[in-house]
């Protein structure tokens, strides 16, 4: 009672300004026209010593400020103003909260498994709070890629049980003990005024942090308000208990429903009207039910700007456009504008490019429609090696697949991925294959043999991180929905053992005169001024089509810097660039007859 009525006491003063007066009055002294616990002590009723105290709630719970003075019982009494807009009805969050908590507005639950896991954390929330002796919520930890569902799932889960959901990042929280507990204590009187929850999100952690990591750790046992994790890996801990939640991704019918609910929130008859699209597009892309909507209106954007092109062109297009951002930082883009024509390979090689390009297309059909999935979800990535010296064609070939299968490529040099530190190199793997997870996309690995050398006697902790780095590739390649590639010019270099996990082995031989006779008829394109050449003669250069390609181009600076067309003595002069490049010595029967 006593405590209560020195809150009255200092609203008092904050409402009306004749008890200022009041409090001079009673203290004789016209200064002191504040309340102090002295004045309260002398003037209510029950005065009790230990409302001073800081364990006490006027202090523990931060309900009154005290101001500086030389005695404790002297200084100024003030009542903390988050506690006044409380007590007039104005429900706003303490100053101190404004820049570190973010309200999370309740979003639409998209698919049923996410509904389910909706259900599921309630329940465990209302079976908990009925279990008299358990003291703390369990923490509510939802894992997954999918960023927005983790945040409308928590969202639907508060709004059901009529809290107030605030989001904050893990990488601000305060790393030293006093902040952190300050913090908590704000965040645990705010569930008391308002009724509100917290999720911690650690899906944007940056680098490895100890003290961060011990600070989220502090923070999930001292937090005494109903908490939710947003994670991208399980987190474990000691004390408090923690169930944890898939939110995985849509399943091929949930992403088909997707579609086909946020196409008609554009027309009504677009879904219906696409004939086949939406199975093809759920057959190269895995996104989340953001990325379908933001793809559908992307889509709708791009189409009413390139009238010229189909809906289900722009739709194509908007879905890749979903990966670019992530993988842009991650990898180097690779152009798709070759064609099959360009690449010059015998027979057998061709065909099985085309067979990879028939199991892409073709794999939901297969998987799913087929059932072949159904034995077993092991394998069921596409990946293969392309084996062969450099310039014989390896790289072309992926941008060959890409252009064909309307797919973006990305490269990634294996070699500069490679770390020294234990558990760096799958940390850099993972990050690329979870950023191409969204689909549209074929991974080439360039530099295989940099990781994939032959397995090694294991003596030390290293020769297992390696061995460790290969299987974790190989097992993300096996488990890609797309198409993952690794590029070598050293295949004998390679561990036999590996070629058994990839689906295709492709190798890419040098080529022989007529090839290269061919490969020259192709290098110049047809606006290209020449004169006089003659093929079979520069077939007799024994380099390979990407030497090939180089000895053209760079000819074609020489030709026009001469303001004259390509010439045999342009492509001689370029040719004998390349050679010192090479480091390889020019033969007189390579180049006989050429001037």
């Amino acid at each position: 009672q006593f405590e209560k009525e020195v809150l009255i006491l200092c609203i008092g003063m904050e409402l009306d300004a004749g008890w200022a007066k009041l409090c001079a009055s009673i203290t004789n002294d016209p200064k002191q026209n504040y309340p102090t616990f002295s004045l309260a002590m002398s003037v209510l009723e029950h005065p009790n010593w230990s409302a001073l105290s800081p364990a006490a709630p006027l202090r523990r719970w931060q309900l009154v400020e005290i101001g500086a003075g030389n005695a404790l019982t002297a200084s100024p009494l003030r009542i903390n103003e988050r506690i006044l807009h409380y007590l007039m009805g104005q429900q706003d969050l303490d100053e101190r909260l404004l820049h570190v908590l973010v309200p999370l507005v309740t979003d639409v639950v998209a698919i049923d498994s996410h509904q389910q896991i909706v259900d599921q954390a309630i329940a465990t929330w209302l079976h908990a709070a009925n279990q008299d002796q358990l003291e703390l919520l369990p923490v509510l930890q939802i894992c997954g890629e999918d960023i927005a569902s983790k945040m409308a799932i928590a969202a639907n889960v508060c709004r059901q049980l009529d809290l107030r959901l605030y989001k904050i990042s893990a990488n601000i929280l305060p790393q030293d003990l006093t902040n952190l507990q300050s913090l908590a204590l704000l965040c645990d009187r705010e569930y008391t005024l308002s009724n509100m929850a917290v999720l911690l999100d650690c899906d944007r952690d940056e680098a490895p942090n100890h003290n961060l990591d011990m600070a989220i750790g502090y923070l999930i046992e001292i937090l005494k308000c109903p908490m939710l994790i947003s994670s991208q890996t399980r987190r474990r801990q000691h004390q408090r208990t923690i169930i944890t939640f898939e939110a995985r991704s849509p399943s091929v019918h949930e992403q088909q429903t997707l579609w086909e609910d946020a196409l008609s929130d554009l027309d009504d008859n677009l879904a219906s009207s696409l004939n086949g699209s939406i199975a093809k597009l759920v057959s190269y892309f895995n996104l989340s039910p953001t990325h379908i909507s933001n793809a559908a209106l992307k889509a709708r954007s791009m189409h009413q700007q390139e009238t010229e092109h189909s809906f289900e062109h722009s739709l194509w297009n908007a879905c890749r456009s979903q990966s670019r951002p992530r993988l842009d930082e991650l990898a180097q883009s690779v152009e798709t504008a070759a064609t099959w024509e360009d690449l010059i390979l015998p027979a057998k090689e061709k065909f099985v490019l085309h067979d990879i390009a028939a199991h892409v297309r073709q794999r939901l059909t297969v998987y799913e429609t087929w059932g072949f999935a159904g034995r077993s979800r092991r394998g069921l990535g596409i990946s293969a090696l392309f084996a062969g010296s450099s310039g014989t064609g390896k790289t072309m070939a992926a941008e060959v697949l890409g252009n064909e299968l309307q797919l973006d490529v990305y490269r990634i040099d294996l070699s500069s991925i490679i770390d020294k530190y234990i558990g760096e190199t799958e940390k850099n793997l993972k990050r690329i294959f979870d950023a191409a997870e969204g689909g549209g996309v074929i991974l080439l690995f360039d530099e295989a043999d940099a990781l994939f050398g032959k397995r090694t006697e294991v003596k030390d902790s290293h020769d297992r991180h390696a061995n460790v780095g290969v299987s974790y590739l190989l097992q993300r390649m096996e488990a890609y929905r797309g198409l993952a590639v690794l590029t070598t010019n050293l295949k004998n270099s390679l561990d036999q053992a590996f070629f058994r996990r990839l689906r295709f082995v492709v190798q890419f031989p040098f080529p022989d005169a007529e090839q290269r006779a061919e490969i020259w008829r192709r290098a110049f394109p047809k606006q290209t001024p020449t004169l006089d050449l003659d093929y079979l003669k520069l077939a007799k250069l024994s380099v390979a089509g990407g030497n090939i390609r180089n000895i053209a181009l760079n000819s074609a600076f020489i030709a026009a810097d001469h303001n004259e067309p390509v010439q045999m003595k342009h492509i001689l002069q370029a040719a004998k660039i390349e050679y010192i490049k090479l480091e390889k010595p020019m033969m007189d029967t390579e180049v006989k007859g050429w001037v």
